[in-house]
């Protein structure tokens, strides 16, 4: 279990996703395990896991979706 200072996170139960016909070595992959949401880098599954609350992933989304984090 990860330790968190938003709560623990239980890779034990992490069921890790990517996005669909992602088939790369080093994608991004996400988990939803109770209230926290896990992101990681598939190419290191034992490295660390950015741990996130239902509020900031749902802000992350949001401003990506706006076009937040574009680059030009």
């Amino acid at each position: 279990m990860a330790q968190h200072p938003k709560g623990d996170f239980d890779l034990s139960r992490a069921v890790w996703q990517r996005a669909k016909g992602d088939d790369s070595e080093s994608a991004v992959e996400v988990a939803f395990v109770d209230e926290l949401i896990g992101l990681r880098n598939s190419a290191d599954p034992a490295g660390p896991v950015l741990v996130f609350t239902k509020d900031e992933w749902d802000a992350f989304v949001g401003g990506a979706q706006d076009g937040e984090f574009d680059v030009d």
